[in-house]
């Protein structure tokens, strides 16, 4: 406590602290009495700090304001990468066909080269059940944003519940027992991250013109075609390659392709490698692929002149692939899929609990 002494009016002033960690000041002179408390100051220059920050950010656009034939360029000369072009479009198996689209990777690129582009996930509720997150993007030249709310369970599924707390279980389409857990603090960070990232993919792609997307996911495909003429042997080595790093291996390969993984043609090379994006980001596992390739239609018949050997299962592989795209839906004017595209994710690995 602290205390001063007016001159000669007989005020005095006295301090002291809350259990909040404020501060009540107390002021007695000429018959009143006053007292003020001043909350902890920590929260106010926070906010005020962050305030400074968006403001800065918004002077920072109105004063080097983006060129979109400049994005549109860099965008192009970013997908003929073929190392980018590998992650930059995903396929995953939805409501019996084939949904493709920009993937989180390419939304990445996409908010980076734009520029002057917010984006903030602050977390609006936490309990013991649940988290609740906003993730938001703004276009500060034009002062428009687009935000969605998450709601992450604090759960996941697995099949294997040894020390684990169980909340239930249930028996999954091959007949085995699946247990929905107590999610740890890793497999929270993994599920948050992986909702987090799809729900920024979705509103960068609302800021960015839909024909740069759809031009762009064009010169993917072109880029990738190029890259597996040139040399067929080394682009199927990389893709085999990248789907045994996430516990993939040939033989899986063969289910999925219907015939020996050395055959495969470069329309497949195409779908596979959007396959293992969708992986990568979270969007869908090997086993919703596999599943969802085995209730899917049969090949079609070889046509005429052609033998049923490896050459006609080739034919048939790319006369699925193009059934498939056929089937493809997204929104040419936005580049976005439809709004099936973000299922709530269990967080698990790739090729687990189904």
């Amino acid at each position: 406590m602290s205390m001063g002494n007016g001159n000669g009016g007989g005020s005095a002033l006295a301090r002291t602290s809350d259990h909040g960690g404020g501060e009540i000041t107390r002021r007695d002179g000429f018959g009143e009495t006053e007292i003020t408390r001043r909350a902890e100051t920590s929260i106010t220059a926070a906010a005020e700090q962050s305030r400074a920050m968006v403001q800065a950010r918004y002077v920072m656009a109105l004063q080097r304001p983006r060129d979109i034939e400049d994005v549109r360029v860099r965008l192009l000369k970013e997908c003929r990468r073929p190392g980018f072009a590998a992650v930059a479009r995903y396929a995953k198996p939805v409501g019996g066909k084939s949904i493709t689209g920009p993937s989180i990777r390419f939304a990445e690129a996409a908010a980076r080269i734009m520029g002057n582009v917010d984006i903030s996930t602050p977390t609006l509720y936490d309990d013991s059940e649940k988290r609740l997150v906003r993730v938001a993007v703004s276009d500060l030249e034009t002062n428009t944003t687009f935000s969605i709310d998450i709601t992450i369970e604090k759960v996941v599924e697995r099949r294997d519940n040894r020390g684990r707390e169980t909340i239930s279980v249930r028996e999954n389409s091959e007949g085995k027992m699946v247990y929905l857990v107590a999610a740890t603090e890793d497999e929270m960070l993994v599920k948050q991250s992986a909702l987090v990232s799809k729900a920024i993919r979705t509103n960068v792609l609302r800021v960015v013109p839909g024909d740069i997307v759809e031009e762009c996911m064009e010169q993917v495909v072109e880029t990738q075609r190029s890259r597996d003429k040139a040399d067929p042997d080394a682009a199927l080595r990389k893709v085999v390659d990248a789907f045994a790093a996430i516990n993939v291996g040939p033989g899986e390969l063969r289910r999925f392709l219907g015939h020996d993984v050395a055959t495969v043609v470069p329309a497949e090379l195409t779908e596979l490698r959007a396959v293992y994006a969708a992986i990568k980001d979270g969007e869908t596992t090997w086993h919703a692929v596999i599943e969802a390739r085995a209730n899917g239609e049969t090949a079609p018949a070889t046509t005429d002149g052609e033998k049923p050997s490896a050459g006609g299962r080739a034919s048939k592989a790319r006369d699925a692939v193009k059934q498939a795209a056929a089937k493809r839906s997204h929104d040419p004017a936005t580049g976005e899929v439809a709004e099936e595209d973000l299922p709530p994710l269990d967080g698990a690995e790739p090729g687990s609990a189904g």
